[in-house]
């Protein structure tokens, strides 16, 4: 049977939370998160670049065999859409840099498949991924996002290789 490691990314120009997933069949066990941090006071490209370069020190650490993103989500702030769009694109250049393939899921998506509806509260979602991953315990909502963006992928492809 063949083991997948997963890192799921939930992308921020503040805050974007990172999760790793070892998939051996149907079981998952929690391998590693946390959130990568900038500095509001830094200018775009700068935060930018210290969520590559975070990233980039998690990918050679974990060397995961797949990554998955949240996509964005349309908010009523253009400028917060657009930023954090912007950390996304970060995420997926990092992954093709890994020679990665990078699997894309919506928020909804990513509810539906932890708690079985699209409409799940941030609550639900952490609760899911403590009882999924009871080793887990998330220190940041955006840790324990990133981890249902891991899990998720590992559900919604399961037969990868």
């Amino acid at each position: 049977m063949q083991t997948r490691i997963i890192l799921g990314i939930d992308p921020g120009l503040h805050k974007t939370g990172w999760g790793v997933v070892k998939a051996t069949g149907n079981h998952l066990s929690f391998v590693a998160g946390g959130t990568l941090q900038t500095n509001p006071k830094d200018n775009g490209s700068h935060r930018l670049r210290d969520i590559h370069n975070g990233l980039d020190a998690i990918l050679v650490k974990y060397n995961p065999t797949e990554m998955a993103v949240e996509e964005v989500y349309v908010n009523d702030n253009a400028r917060s859409s657009l930023k954090l769009g912007q950390a996304r694109g970060v995420a997926l250049l990092a992954a093709g840099l890994a020679d990665l393939t990078c699997a894309e899921y919506t928020p909804t998506a990513i509810k539906k498949a932890l708690v079985g509806t699209g409409r799940a509260d941030k609550n639900q979602m952490i609760y899911m991924v403590k009882m999924l991953l009871p080793t887990s315990n998330p220190t940041t909502s955006d840790m324990a996002d990133a981890l249902a963006v891991a899990i998720c992928h590992a559900n919604t492809q399961p037969n990868r290789y």
